[in-house]
């Protein structure tokens, strides 16, 4: 039998990117908060998914909005991806631009993308959130910020 704490040590053993994940909520007051359970799904239609506590405070926006923004954090916003981790933390309205589409996004990401979501399914102790994209973008040249056996990291160029 794998205990939770046993597949968090194996799970942690795999390198992820990091993204903050942002919605809108009934106010039109921007909601977000770190993400690293992200995925490509499809390139016909363009998919992709995120996966969200059942705990989470504002899950309910993420649900009424139908859509979410995905921000791709670089190397250098350690302190964005510990910000929104922390929860019910404050976030001045000065870490966002508005996307596109009119979804909140964060500044100097590596890229972002803009969702609507077309279904939501459950997994266990998440909701699993599948997004259609409807705009992307790379927003700067920069190197990705990693997360690995439970800490940040950066992509070494000096190899």
């Amino acid at each position: 039998m794998v205990t939770s704490d046993q597949f968090r040590q194996v799970m942690g053993t795999f390198a992820t990117g990091i993204t903050v994940v942002t919605t809108r909520d009934k106010d039109g007051k921007p909601y977000g908060l770190t993400v690293n359970s992200f995925t490509s799904v499809s390139l016909n239609p363009l998919l992709v998914l995120v996966c969200l506590d059942l705990r989470l405070s504002g899950l309910q926006a993420f649900k009424d909005s139908k859509h979410f923004g995905v921000s791709i954090l670089s190397e250098h916003q350690e302190d964005m991806s510990r910000m929104f981790a922390k929860k019910d933390s404050e976030r001045p309205a000065n870490v966002y631009l508005e996307g596109k589409l009119g979804l909140p996004l964060l500044k100097n990401s590596l890229a972002a993308m803009e969702c609507e979501t077309v279904k939501i399914y459950e997994g266990g102790d998440h909701l699993i959130f599948l997004g259609e994209v409807h705009h992307a973008e790379v927003m700067q040249p920069d190197h990705p910020l990693l997360y690995y056996r439970g800490k940040y990291h950066k992509v070494r160029t000096d190899l």
